[in-house]
């Protein structure tokens, strides 16, 4: 059967195989032989379909920015092996939603949200006790900063306002705090840091700040090693500058489908 006489299912498989090995081809030229970072598809907006293709093609890690989206399909995909990524900004009261489902939070920003997570997280292994299910694993945070050129840092004493600058994150100079502030709570894990380089700004500049803020977490625990940066247009750079998780939606799903 040629991909013309394809249903339109085998043409989507097709479809999502072909940009899938493109990234994947991406991202091993930009390792040049160093282990390469892991995958994360962004499927938001893209059908549970989609998600099933992608688990066939070998995909394990895949992220969601819309709590109510994620939760729907986590619970629709049970059955796979799929290691759910919540990567948006998230209000504090949507923690106890998203600890039953997620891996990890790619966007832990400020410390009402680290209280949020770690009091879900308590409530979720009690449920899972009275249901006599086993605990979950420890969640992993990932501290999100902005990454804009020029930010000093002045700590805010609005402690439950997120310190957002342009594509949105932590100041700097709040690092060291919140980094104690996560491994201080019970079921939250640090893993490491996150950004998203500023529109219109140089990428590589801005992945050399992050990596340089993660000294500072990495200065609290050694072990908060990770460091999730670089989307579509910008993944090159990112694996340059050590990343170790890729957020990649676009150039692997393809435009997003139209949202009412």
């Amino acid at each position: 059967m040629t991909p013309g006489d394809a249903g339109s299912g085998d043409r989507r498989a097709l479809e999502l195989a072909m940009r899938l090995g493109d990234v994947r081809a991406r991202i091993a030229a930009a390792a040049a032989g160093r282990a390469a970072p892991d995958l994360i598809v962004v499927t938001k907006y893209f059908p549970a379909s989609d998600l099933r293709i992608l688990a066939r093609l070998g995909v394990a890690d895949v992220g969601e920015n819309r709590d109510q989206e994620a939760a729907g399909k986590a619970a629709e995909l049970e059955d796979l092996a799929l290691r759910w990524h919540f990567i948006g900004q998230m209000q504090t009261n949507k923690a106890k939603s998203v600890v039953r489902y997620a891996h990890s939070v790619h966007s832990v920003d400020r410390a009402p949200l680290v209280d949020a997570l770690g009091k879900a997280m308590a409530a979720e292994q009690a449920r899972r006790a009275a249901q006599g299910l086993p605990d979950r694993p420890d969640l992993d945070c990932f501290l999100q900063f902005t990454l804009d050129d020029g930010v000093s840092g002045v700590p805010s004493t609005e402690r439950d306002a997120p310190r957002t600058r342009s594509r949105g994150g932590a100041l700097p100079a709040d690092a060291e705090d919140l980094a104690r502030a996560v491994g201080a709570a019970a079921g939250l894990r640090l893993a490491g840091v996150m950004g998203v380089a500023p529109l219109g700004g140089d990428p590589a500049d801005a992945f050399g700040r992050l990596l340089r803020i993660s000294a500072t977490v990495r200065a609290v625990d050694p072990s908060a090693s990770a460091v999730s940066a670089g989307m579509s247009g910008d993944l090159e750079a990112a694996v340059a500058a050590g990343a170790t998780h890729l957020r990649i939606g676009s150039d692997v799903l393809g435009p997003r489908p139209g949202v009412g």
